[in-house]
């Protein structure tokens, strides 16, 4: 297997503006900025956190995103910059449901919830973002999945709750929770994997044998979506992935 989680990708009303949101919020930088595409990356070149590809979209967010990201925080009082920060930025605090719990829950301008995390020993090591994290029915089936689509290993697994982390036990963890809500449209964030070596077609098939099916295709891309109908993108060769 020779496939790597590479970015995660937005849908955004306005690309450059809230790609400089992210950038402003995570201490990153945008590395590349055109009409059609805006990337933001860790200023580190060998850091661990993913990138973030912002993408001009004629669809308005109206319905909770189903992958949202958790950003980490070292203690309760890096909590609270945090919180400040995003919120001088123009993140805005709102209720999902989530009743009373140590963590914030915060939208990005365009609506895009995020959390803003209690201090915890399993992400000390993450770098900014602390997890990847998607709504499903099911977690240790869509954690089974993605364990086979990333190569990550699955650290834990339950009916409620599963995550996956890199085998070099550093970066952003892949987590899984579960949720009654039924995916209802085209998702406003989705994962990019890239193939090294550039192989999409054995990895187009190795990706359906484990559930994956494959819903369109481009010049650089080909899409596809996970057993619970997640868009996702194969990249068709390495220079189409921004590094970290």
């Amino acid at each position: 297997m020779s496939t790597r989680l590479a970015r995660v990708v937005f849908d955004a009303d306005r690309p450059r503006f809230i790609a400089d949101f992210w950038a402003e919020l995570l201490g990153w930088t945008v590395t590349m900025a055109r009409p059609d595409k805006v990337d933001v990356a860790a200023p580190d070149p060998d850091g661990l956190d993913l990138a973030l590809t912002f993408l001009p979209s004629a669809h308005p967010k109206d319905r909770k995103n189903r992958i949202h990201l958790d950003l980490a925080s070292r203690s309760i009082d890096h909590q609270r910059v945090q919180l400040d920060r995003a919120l001088s930025l123009g993140a805005r605090r709102i209720d999902i449901g989530q009743g009373q719990v140590p963590w914030v829950v915060l939208a990005d301008p365009e609506g895009n919830e995020f959390c803003v995390l209690d201090p915890r020993e399993e992400y000390v090591d993450t770098g900014a973002v602390a997890a990847i994290v998607i709504d499903t029915h099911d977690p240790v089936r869509l954690a089974r999945f993605w364990s086979a689509a990333s190569g990550w290993p699955i650290a834990h697994g339950g009916p409620q709750e599963a995550g996956l982390r890199s085998a070099t036990g550093i970066g952003s963890w892949l987590e899984f929770v579960r949720t009654p809500d039924v995916k209802s449209g085209r998702n406003r964030l989705h994962l990019d994997l890239t193939a090294f070596p550039d192989n999409p077609v054995d990895e187009v098939a190795r990706l359906r044998a484990a559930g994956a099916t494959q819903i369109g295709g481009g010049a650089s891309r080909l899409a596809l979506a996970d057993p619970e109908a997640n868009e996702f993108c194969l990249l068709r060769t390495a220079s189409d992935y921004t590094t970290v």
